[in-house]
Order: C-alpha cells, then structure tokens, then sequence
C-alpha cells in the first residue's frame, strides 16, 4: 500500500514571489538589512497584494494598540492571496478578535516579571534563566506571549540592564544555563551579540547557552556564514527554533538551517498548537518530518498561552494530546515533541500526555501501547501470573466488574 501524501511536504522557494515587478535584484532579496527596511507594516502594503477580510482589515487598523504588525518579503510570499483562513496569514496579520475581551487571558501568562531579579532577565527555574536582549522581531507572532512589551507598543518597554543582569549571573552560582531571548536575539549585529555571548562564557559556572529565534523562519538571509562562524566560537551552544507549519519551512529556510547545523550547533523546534494552523494531525506529521530533513529536531509543541487577544488561536487541550497520539508510534520518535502547558501564571513548564499508564500497583504496571493493545510490566522481584497474549482477553480483565487488579 503505497505512504499517504502528506500536505505541503514539500520544500519550495517563493522568491521573490509578490516583489518580482518592482526590480528587486537577488542581491537586494538575499540581504537581511533589505528584508528589515521593506517589511509589510501597513494596511496599504497588505492591501497592495492581498484581499482582507473585515476582520482582518479592522484588526490591522487597530494592530498598533497592542502589537505592531511587520512581515518581511521572505515571509509575506508564503501567505495565500485571498483565503483568509490561510494558516500563515492567521499568525501574521492582526484580526479584530484580538480586542475581544476573555476574563482568562492575561497581559503576561507565563508570570515572567515576577520572577525578574533585575530588568531583562527572568529567573524562574532552579538552574537556568532567560536573557531578554531585545524588545524586536523581524516579524510579529499575533500570539506573542510577551506582545506587553516587544514591537515598541505593547503596553510596558522592555529596560533591560545588561550590567546588572551580567553581575547578577556572575554571583548565581546554580545558574548553568541562560537563553537569549526577547524579541529576537538574532535581529542584533554579530558584534553587538558576540559581546553578549562572550561576557557571558567568561562566567566559569555557565555550562550552556542557547538563543531563541524564529528569524531562521521570518529572515533566513541572515543566516550568513559569518554569523554561523561567529557563533560556533561559544559552543556548547544550541538553537530553539520556532516553526508552526510545514509550509514555512522554505528552501531558503532549509539552506539557512543546515548552515548552522553545519556549524555545530544542535537545533530544537517549539511550536505553538494553533487552531487553523497547525491542530491538524497531518499536518502536524508533515511539520516534523520536514524538520528533520532540516536536521532539527521537534522539541517541544506549546498549548497556546492565555495571552490577551488570542482567544480566536487557542485550541483545547485534548486537541494537543490527539495530536501526539497521531504521532506517537505512528512516525519515528525522533519527530515527537513534547507537549507542554506553560502553567498560567508562571508555574513553569508541565508535560501533558496520552494515558499510556493504564493501571498501577507495588506489582505490576499495565500499559497500551500506540495500537490499542495492553501489555503488563512486572515490578523486580514479584512474580505474576501471565495473561492471554490477545487484546481482548486483556481488556476483558481490566473492565470485567468485579474483577482484581
């Protein structure tokens, strides 16, 4: 039986796509300085190229209240002309569901400003923190966990003291791990970045260090081999990814990938579950098999934080295990990732999981498989009677009444 076709499996380039009249030479497409200076940042550049829904048009007007909207020409060529339900446009352009009230939603989920012994940088695990070095992005995610202040219009400004954070890790010994983050830490210049990453390798106690960054998605021109020399002086030193559907993963973003990974440094993916994204379970295959194509591997799958405004994205829970379960067994495990609840409110990071742990006792453990079938694991050192091989004798002695565990 010849594999299903998963959808958009595919790897393309869009170049130069909706910039084809207008004398764009390749030099000029493939510089990052001339995909920042000619983002998508308003209602007449949509307009321009695109048929807007009502919705989406009011939300562009009302976009610079909460979170500015900016697409580079790399990421605006992916975006389907006229559907309004195309999957990347719903992560890039603003829609009026986001003024919609829900008394769930918070202007800061995941708690980080109460964990933030000084501005820019949070420390909410016992061992590692979070670095915010800039309040930009080459584009702007519509469920931006931290749209409070990235974009220059969220309602606080990102302050960041670079050297009170510097102090403050040099005096927390337990600290071995810090993340770049903000914004974007891939928007700096090398040096401005280098500086950061090298002030930060001179802490003895500091084991490991990783960026943060969707501009390998958003901005793949700059990813040149400058950056990735630069970057593979501070190893060990990884990269969190940040891809929602299999369609953002370009050729261009493909060769932007292997360049770093060429360059030693391991890549992860997070997604975020996404209604109308990516809460698809074909899709979602087809995401992290072309992930790994790019050499990445799929860490984590984020239910969506409460952030204010996104109610329209959020997805259930139980659409989140659906999907692991459609994966898990049923591709390799290397494509897995990890799904996550951000707990409101800064509880940290809690995994959340199909039920493959049927039953449980000092003797024994009972399991199902990815097929439906159970199996029993014996504790050491207890012996236990064995039961019949087929599933359904199995399940007749888990839910006959009556019967012992």
């Amino acid at each position: 039986m010849p594999p299903r076709t998963l959808p958009e499996k595919e790897f393309h380039s869009h170049a130069p796509g909706y910039w084809q009249d207008k004398n764009v030479t390749p030099e000029q497409w493939n510089s990052h300085v001339w995909q920042l200076k000619n983002r998508v940042t308003t209602l007449a550049g949509l307009e321009e190229h695109l048929t807007l829904s009502e919705e989406e048009r009011a939300g562009v007007l009302l976009s610079g209240n909460k979170l500015a909207m900016a697409i580079t020409p790399h990421y605006f060529n992916l975006i389907h002309p006229t559907n309004p339900d195309c999957a990347i446009r719903r992560q890039v352009i603003p829609r009026i569901e986001e003024t919609w009230e829900d008394p769930n939603e918070m202007s800061d989920p995941c708690g980080e400003d109460s964990h933030m012994p000084v501005p820019g940088l949070v420390h909410r695990y016992p061992d590692r923190v979070l670095f915010l070095v800039t309040d930009r992005c080459a584009s702007y995610c519509r469920y931006c966990t931290r749209s409070r202040v990235v974009s220059g219009v969220g309602e606080q400004e990102l302050h960041t003291e670079f050297e009170a954070a510097f102090r403050y890790l040099e005096e927390h010994t337990e600290v071995r791990d810090v993340l770049l983050s903000g914004g974007d830490a891939l928007l700096l210049s090398d040096n401005k970045l280098e500086s950061i990453l090298k002030r930060i390798r001179a802490i003895p106690h500091i084991e490991f260090l990783r960026i943060g960054s969707r501009v390998p998605i958003f901005l793949p021109q700059r990813i040149t081999p400058e950056l990735c020399q630069m970057l593979a002086k501070y190893h060990p030193l990884w990269m969190s990814v940040h891809v929602n559907h299999p369609r953002e993963l370009t050729t261009e973003v493909k060769e932007g990938l292997e360049r770093l990974a060429n360059h030693g440094i391991p890549l992860g993916n997070q997604s975020v579950l996404l209604r109308g994204v990516n809460d698809n379970p074909e899709v979602m295959k087809s995401l992290v098999h072309k992930l790994l194509m790019c050499r990445v591997r799929p860490y984590y799958l984020y239910q969506c934080d409460l952030i204010q405004g996104s109610s329209h994205l959020r997805t259930s829970v139980s659409k989140g295990v659906e999907i692991i379960e459609h994966l898990r067994g049923h591709t390799t495990g290397y494509g897995v990732p990890q799904f996550v609840i951000d707990a409101p409110g800064g509880g940290g990071k809690v995994p959340v999981n199909p039920d493959y742990v049927v039953m449980k006792d000092d003797q024994r453990t009972l399991v199902r498989n990815y097929e439906g079938e159970f199996f029993e694991y014996p504790e050491p050192g207890n012996q236990v009677a064995t039961w019949s091989s087929t599933p359904a004798n199995r399940l007749s002695m888990i839910w006959e009444p009556g019967a012992k565990w």
